[in-house]
């Protein structure tokens, strides 16, 4: 099994109401270098965004306050080519959840499996 392409150095907005899952995935995303944001619910994630600030938006599925679908909107309101990846500890992926979202990754999840929906969100498409 080769290792996919490791996406490097980019800015990351997470969202997780869960401290320990924010935690393991931030000390996962710091060993590629990428610089994280955290926030502990939908709405903190939301105050924290801005159009250009992020490469990358991770967030949970169910969360206080506001559940990761609806700051999945609002973001593809204020910033529609941003990637957002959606983290979940339940198989649930309607229609409404996956046109604002453009991956998932199942918990629990790896390094590798992180890296590899990173590198297909993220990698330059060829020319």
């Amino acid at each position: 099994m080769t290792e996919p392409d490791k996406v490097l150095g980019k800015r990351i907005l997470l969202a997780d109401d869960q401290q320990e899952v924010r935690e393991m995935t931030k000390l996962m995303l710091d060993m590629d270098e990428h610089i994280v944001t955290e926030a502990g619910n939908g709405r903190e994630a939301l105050d924290l965004f801005a159009p250009g600030r992020f490469d990358l938006v991770i967030t949970d599925y169910y969360m206080p306050l506001m559940k990761g679908d609806e700051l999945a909107r609002n973001i593809k309101r204020l910033a529609p080519a941003e990637p957002i990846l959606m983290i979940t500890g339940s198989a649930e992926e309607d229609g409404g959840i996956r046109a604002s979202v453009d991956a998932f990754l199942n918990k629990p999840f790896g390094l590798q499996d992180l890296r590899q929906v990173m590198a297909q969100l993220l990698s330059p498409i060829p020319a």
